[in-house]
């Protein structure tokens, strides 16, 4: 008896535990989430932007601001990586960087730290109450962190990347420190 028990325990343990294969992305598979549903923004050469101009392209979204000393040029140079490991598929991903410092992130900042990293990747910025609803409505932490002046401060923020399918729909949750082949990988299912 204490066989059987035990046998149909391990069982009940091995249907409760996820299989690993069941999501084929190396990200968090956020299909059908409830939110970032909308944006609308002035991109790095003054044009207002929403996520309709990139249907048909993969989308990989990114938060972060220009004065950033560490995780945002690392996520910028890793994506600079990833389109280069897709090739000519990276045609059909557009990268965007949506400034959470509208203080200091100006278009002509923007337009001169996005581009460096791939010409074609986006920078997006709003005024602060256009900012502020962007970053509620896509679920992003930010905070401002005082500094020793009034224009030196630094802002604490969420680190991860959303991508969206051809559609427009969210489909991935991508945490900080994903390398670009597992970045590239992801997207490629997406293609």
């Amino acid at each position: 008896m204490k066989k059987l028990f035990a046998f149909v325990f391990l069982l009940l343990l091995a249907a409760c535990k996820p299989a690993k294969e069941s999501t084929p992305f190396v990200g968090t598979d956020i299909t059908g989430a409830d939110f970032a549903k909308t944006l609308s923004l002035t991109d790095h050469t003054g044009k207002l932007r929403s996520m309709a101009d990139f249907k048909g392209k993969v989308v990989v979204l990114f938060f972060g601001f220009t004065h950033c000393p560490d995780v945002c040029p690392t996520t910028m140079s890793d994506l600079k990586n990833t389109m280069q490991l897709l090739g000519d598929q990276s045609n059909a991903v557009q990268v965007l960087f949506v400034t959470v410092d509208s203080e200091r992130d100006t278009q002509e900042v923007l337009a001169k730290f996005v581009p460096s990293f791939d010409a074609r990747f986006i920078g997006l910025r709003g005024n602060a109450q256009a900012t502020a609803e962007t970053l509620s409505n896509f679920k992003i932490f930010y905070a401002k962190v005082d500094g020793k002046s009034t224009n030196d401060y630094s802002i604490d923020h969420s680190a991860g990347m959303y991508v969206f399918d051809k559609l427009g729909k969210i489909r991935l949750y991508l945490s900080y420190g994903q390398k670009p082949a597992e970045i590239a990988s992801d997207i490629k299912k997406l293609l």
